[in-house]
Formats: C-alpha cells, structure tokens, sequence
C-alpha cells in the first residue's frame, strides 16, 4: 500500500505544481473547481446522498454558486475581491465552528433529515471558501481572475507553499505516525491518527512552507509570520482531515472513493486543503506577507 501511495503522490504532485505554476488564474480556477466539485460529490455520498441525479443537481448548484461569486465580483471599476473574501472568511468560521463537532460527534450519528441538511451545508460551507481561497491567493493581483494578461506572479508560488505545506504535513504525519505513533489523537473518530503524527505533520508542513515562502518571495523579517500561518494551516488541515474521518465512520465506509489507487477518493485527498486554504489565506492577508 505505502509504494502504491508514493508512486500515485509522484504522479499526482508534478502535474499539480505544473498546473498551479504555468496556469493563469482563471484556467487553475475551473481546473480546481473541478477538483473540488469532485471532492463534493463523494462527501454528498458520505452524507447520505445516494441517490446519482440528486447528488448531480447538488453539485450543479454549488457550481452555480461559483460562476456566480464570479460574475457579481466584475464591475466597471473592475474586479472586486470582496465577495471571495467574504466567502473565504465564512469559511475560515465554518472551521472553527467544525471543533464543536468534533467535540460532540454524536449529535450527527442517526440519520435525520436536519443531520443531512447539516451534513450537506457543512459540504458547501468546505469547498466554495476553498475555491475562493485558492483563486484569492494565485491571482495576487485580483485582476488575473478577470482574465488579464499579466506575467505570472508571485501568487502563483504562495498558493503552491499553501499546498506543499499541506502536503508535507499529511505525508509527515502518516510516517511519523506509522514509526512513532503511540498516543491516539481522536480515537473515537479516527483510531489510526497519533499525536506522534500530528506532530510530525506540523514540523514537516511549517519546515516546507518556510522554504516555499522563500521561494514565493517572503523576506527573512516575514519568516515569523509565515510561521504562524503555516502553524494554523497545518492545525486546520488536521481538523478538516478529522472532520472527513467523521463522515467515513458516521457513513461505515474506509474511503471516500476508490479513484485514486493507495489514496482513496477525492476528497481523502484534499480534505486538509479544504480547511487550510482559507486560514492560509486570512492569515497571509491579515499579516501582509
């Protein structure tokens, strides 16, 4: 399983850096959308949505709510950010409010039409921040999601440290926790995750952002800052990889999907970028880095 893992990761990984490096923001934007609407539609399957067309129209409506966020964003003063912040900080709440799940899972255990409907927002309320996020901190200048012609700027290299640091801390965490792991972190919703993995996630994920953030252009004086962004993304990654732990338990299934081999589904994959987009993208904007 763990050679699987990798050679999947090293397939996976350059076509991602190469996407997010060489594409403008409006192409990475429906490239992710993609993606993301993807992870949707298995986390609607988690969610008790069985049934193909009701999950179809469900995910339609969030791609709507995209295109929208788009379209109300363009002006003749052209292209304001302020809806994709708004939704990028709903989402940074929407995470910290996820704690309380985790902290009383129960409340979600027995299927119910109210548990659906929470589990179903909670589904949006993930991935639409996300995608704002992700546009946010590729475009820099808002005006490249309008399609402008620009050079590529140093968003692109911010966005590839905001996923890297994610990256490393999953592969960081499953390796620790694999040598290491003795402390259960969350036995009653995820029994194979450490505290041992935990930290070695946050070493290895604020270690990468440090080096990507000097990559991306961050200045020596900036390195604390980013620090402490890479710090709480790493946390959130956690917590967004708990919470689709959550769902797989309350669900009974292991994975959410079997598309890609030793990793599971979509959304096994980019559970933690979901939750560390937006506090990576708060953090950067409040800290000025």
């Amino acid at each position: 399983m763990t050679r699987t893992r990798v050679i999947a990761a090293l397939i996976m990984a350059p076509a991602a850096i190469a996407a997010i490096l060489l594409l403008q923001t409006p192409w990475l934007a429906a490239l992710a959308a993609l993606v993301m609407l993807g992870g949707l539609w298995e986390w609607l399957k988690l969610a008790g949505v069985d049934d193909s067309l009701q999950r179809t129209v469900l995910v339609l409506l969030n791609l709507l709510l995209m295109v929208l966020l788009v379209w109300a964003s363009r002006g003749d003063a052209g292209f304001s950010p302020v809806l994709f912040q708004i939704a990028t900080l709903a989402g940074t709440l929407g995470w910290l409010l996820s704690l309380l799940w985790l902290w009383r899972p129960g409340f979600t255990a027995v299927e119910r039409p109210w548990t659906r409907a929470f589990k179903l927002a909670a589904g949006t309320l993930a991935v639409v921040p996300a995608w704002c996020a992700l546009c946010l901190i590729h475009s820099e200048n808002f005006a490249q999601l309008a399609g402008a012609s620009m050079p590529p700027a140093s968003g692109h290299r911010w966005l590839l440290a905001a996923l890297a640091l994610v990256w490393a801390a999953d592969s960081g965490a499953y390796f620790a926790g694999r040598h290491f792991g003795r402390r259960k972190l969350a036995p009653t919703i995820s029994p194979n995750k450490t505290v041992e993995g935990a930290i070695g996630g946050v070493v290895a994920g604020v270690g990468v952002a440090l080096a990507f953030g000097t990559f991306a252009g961050a200045a020596v004086v900036q390195l604390p800052a980013l620090a402490l962004v890479a710090l709480v993304a790493v946390l959130a990654s956690i917590v967004g990889d708990l919470i689709e732990s959550l769902l797989k338990r309350q669900a009974g299934v292991k994975d959410s999907g079997s598309l890609i081999p030793g990793h599971g589904g979509i959304l096994d994959r980019v559970d933690g970028v979901l939750a560390a987009l937006p506090l990576f993208a708060i953090g950067k904007d409040i800290l000025g880095f």
